[in-house]
């Protein structure tokens, strides 16, 4: 995996085209930013109740965007990370569909988790009350099967998703199929998607317990037999990053997006220099996904103790409503379906209030934390919450997952914002002294982040009282320095 800034986006709504038409864009309009890309779920179907999260065919291409070759047409020029949602598969699924036609008698039927192969004596209130699970209401749904039966089949997340026995035969078989079809069409980086919700045992949370560290590691071993790597993607209390940093190739700094803004917001820089001074160094970093932002990975978690307190979690959420307009509220909690109880969805561009200059701060924090960065394609270009996408589907997270046309990406590569912005990731891209060691001094309202590797340094300032930014680089003895402020001013004119 290349040591250089990478994109986050779905194949159709980067460009409202596919696979063919997106590596066109990389080439041409995105042309030498980016050194891979992360391609948000393209399985049968793209556009089901979760955006491709709850795919009734894990091994197909969505015949709409394309098939596997074009893939690795992909593959051959860029890193491809691509999702291996293990949690579960579409109710609409052959599969699930065979079961409730055939029950028990079904093929499939150990494929899927029930109540019952869980809490074979029944689940006990006590028991119930100790599963986490991130959203309202029951983690399971009742189905009738054919012969009039009833099931009560495991749903983590929505009731068309239905969870997966990954224990069984039939559930490693399924694994299996799609690591063997990744490794095939020169998927490098592999998202382990909701994996810390896999394991189900008696009597825990079910989630991210002792039996969850032990099936993530043993399927990272196996896609690294394939010389593929894998990313553990998993919202949680901060020190539990830390422990699956240790038995995982790469997992995300996901507590990085709510301290930056937490920073910026408070001028306080105390939680932020905290975290960079402990956080897993291989990582990936991002500010914003698919998903909202996380909160959960920066606050307290039941008697845990947080980067930051609760007070300081309710300032940060207040302050992106505001900032939003409103906006992110709309969009987040109980207002919305199909969202998190732990994130709030938001443009991050807009939960900064579209100050290009925090933007531009946000963003170089990013790039000079340690781990390899990737950016959101909404981000990329600044763009604003989409609203009247989130007033059709009411899905909270469309207000980051708009449908953009090549036009749309055009115009947006001429706002000075941008323009900063994208000489920001070619300067990530170049510098060498990122391949080297990472340093960090913090004071008061002050932080500063080096890199030095051979004669090749990289150093940025940043005044989060006075909002005054900038990096200096040296390379073979030729010095370059940049005020964030006269770079967006460049652009402006």
């Amino acid at each position: 995996m290349k040591n250089n800034v990478q994109l986050i986006t779905y194949v159709d709504r980067i460009a409202h085209s596919d696979l063919k038409g997106l590596k066109q864009v990389l080439d041409t309009e995105l042309h030498d930013l980016f050194g891979g890309v992360h391609l948000l779920p393209f399985y049968y179907p793209i556009d089901g109740s979760d955006a491709g999260f709850d795919p009734i065919d894990h091994a197909k291409v969505d015949e709409r965007l394309g098939d596997w070759n074009d893939v690795k047409q992909i593959g051959q020029q860029y890193d491809i990370m691509a999702d291996l949602i293990v949690n579960h598969m579409s109710a609409e699924s052959t599969e699930f569909q065979d079961v409730l036609a055939n029950g028990k008698n079904s093929a499939y039927w150990d494929l899927f988790l029930t109540k019952d192969s869980v809490f074979p004596d029944g689940l006990s209130a006590e028991n119930q009350a100790k599963i986490y699970r991130p959203r309202p209401g029951s983690c399971f749904t009742t189905y009738k099967l054919a012969d009039g039966t009833q099931a009560e089949f495991w749903t983590t997340f929505t009731s068309n998703q239905i969870d997966i026995n990954v224990h069984t035969a039939a559930g490693q078989a399924h694994l299996n199929k799609v690591l063997t079809r990744f490794h095939e069409s020169k998927v490098d980086l592999i998202r382990l998607d909701a994996a810390g919700y896999a394991i189900k045992k008696p009597g825990t949370s079910c989630f991210m317990i002792e039996e969850s560290f032990e099936f993530v590691d043993e399927l990272a071993k196996k896609a690294n037999s394939l010389g593929m790597t894998t990313l553990a993607e998993i919202h949680s209390h901060y020190m539990t990053q830390l422990d699956i940093a240790k038995r995982v190739d790469m997992v995300y700094d996901f507590a990085l997006p709510p301290l930056i803004l937490h920073s910026l917001f408070s001028q306080d820089v105390s939680a932020l220099s905290h975290w960079l001074s402990i956080a897993p160094r291989n990582c990936v970093t991002v500010l914003d996904t698919h998903d909202g932002i996380g909160i959960i990975d920066a606050g307290p978690v039941g008697n845990k103790a947080g980067l930051l307190t609760a007070a300081e979690i309710d300032n940060l959420v207040n302050r992106i409503h505001s900032n939003s307009k409103g906006e992110s509220l709309q969009a987040t909690g109980a207002a919305a379906s199909n969202v998190d109880l732990y994130q709030v969805n938001c443009t991050y561009y807009d939960a900064l209030g579209q100050n290009n200059i925090d933007y531009l701060i946000a963003r170089s924090v990013q790039f000079f934390a340690p781990g390899i960065p990737q950016v959101y394609y909404t981000g990329l270009l600044a763009v604003p919450n989409a609203m009247e996408l989130l007033n059709q589907t009411q899905v909270g997270r469309d207000i980051n997952r708009p449908y953009l046309q090549v036009s749309d990406i055009q115009t947006a590569m001429q706002k000075p914002v941008v323009k900063a912005l994208c000489e920001l990731i070619t300067l990530r891209n170049k510098v060498d002294a990122f391949n080297g060691e990472f340093t960090m001094t913090n004071q008061a309202n002050q932080l500063d982040l080096c890199w030095v590797h051979g004669d090749s340094s990289a150093k940025l300032s940043v005044n989060f009282a006075t909002k005054e930014a900038h990096i200096n680089i040296v390379e073979s003895q030729q010095s370059t320095h940049i005020v964030l402020t006269d770079l967006l001013a460049k652009h402006s004119g």
